[in-house]
């Protein structure tokens, strides 16, 4: 795959929905640098489906479009065009550069919605560990600044624990103090007072409130979790409509949702894209069939 230039990317993206093939992207984004990123799905004419911005995962300092293949896939499986995103990584763009160029991207993607996904098209955001902590944030962006409208945030083995002290992890890492996933951390926070900004930590956020509908989903021996079911929690509790569910067959996760030696990603892909279908079905308005009234209060 070559990149197509970023003047024609909307278009280009729009050619490759149609055609059913992958497609790396070079977006434009308002006083930035170009962004990287890569079109799966198709959409038949006429139609309209949901429109997803998804990150890769990886742990803020590693990662790329190939890592983010195998969830992209799945979404697009699922019944999505996917535009994944090569967000910049740690040390070098540390928080809050990250989720502030993956906010960008989501503008661009909400003014091209007609496009690639059709008239009324809904916009999701979605990602895997890292990832998942980038679409959690940006999704808090979006609701602090009323806009775009998001219809809906997946949430795989997202990281969301600076503290990598949850029994999850601790058993994964067999108690080592000093672990990837601490070290990300590290390198993306680079000063301890990081930790205590919502849109670095979404987990530690005081206000949920308002919030797209999520799906969060985890597997059983899974390093993310306790900490990804906690936040499922607290989004509850603001009064967020969460489909949560623990994998038991979910085998090696998180790594296997971005390993570009695993084309099959994990032994449950199938449930797991039925999870993204069933999302999708009950976060998209249904229609009034033509020729029916409104109801009207009496």
């Amino acid at each position: 795959m070559s990149p197509v230039p970023s003047s024609s990317s909307a278009e280009a993206a729009a050619r490759a929905a149609a055609q059913g093939v992958e497609a790396d992207l070079s977006i434009e984004l308002p006083g930035r640098e170009p962004v990287g990123a890569r079109v799966y799905g198709q959409r038949a004419k006429g139609d309209v489906v949901p429109l997803v911005l998804h990150f890769h995962g990886g742990t803020f300092v590693c990662g790329g479009l190939d890592n983010g293949r195998n969830v992209a896939r799945l979404l697009a499986g699922a019944g999505a065009v996917v535009v994944s995103l090569a967000y910049p990584l740690a040390p070098q763009s540390p928080f809050p550069e990250p989720i502030e160029v993956g906010y960008a991207a989501l503008e661009w993607l909400y003014k091209q919605r007609t496009k690639l996904g059709g008239k009324g098209a809904q916009v999701y955001l979605a990602g895997e560990e890292a990832g998942g902590n980038l679409a959690a944030a940006v999704a808090l962006i979006a609701r602090d600044r009323a806009h775009p409208p998001v219809a809906g945030q997946i949430l795989l083995s997202p990281m969301l624990d600076p503290c990598a002290g949850t029994a999850s992890l601790r058993k994964a890492t067999n108690d080592a103090a000093e672990c990837r996933w601490a070290s990300g951390w590290e390198k993306y926070l680079s000063c301890p007072s990081n930790a205590t900004h919502p849109y670095a930590v979404p987990s530690g956020s005081l206000r949920l409130s308002a919030l797209a509908p999520a799906l969060v989903l985890v597997g059983q021996d899974d390093a993310m979790r306790d900490e990804a079911m906690t936040f499922a929690g607290r989004l509850r509790a603001a009064g967020i409509e969460v489909t949560s569910s623990v994998l038991p067959s979910a085998t090696d996760w998180p790594k296997a949702l971005y390993d570009t030696e695993n084309t099959a990603c994990v032994a449950c892909e199938a449930t797991v894209q039925q999870h993204f279908r069933d999302f999708f079905s009950a976060t998209t308005p249904k229609a009034v069939p033509k020729g029916t009234a409104p109801n009207h209060p009496s």
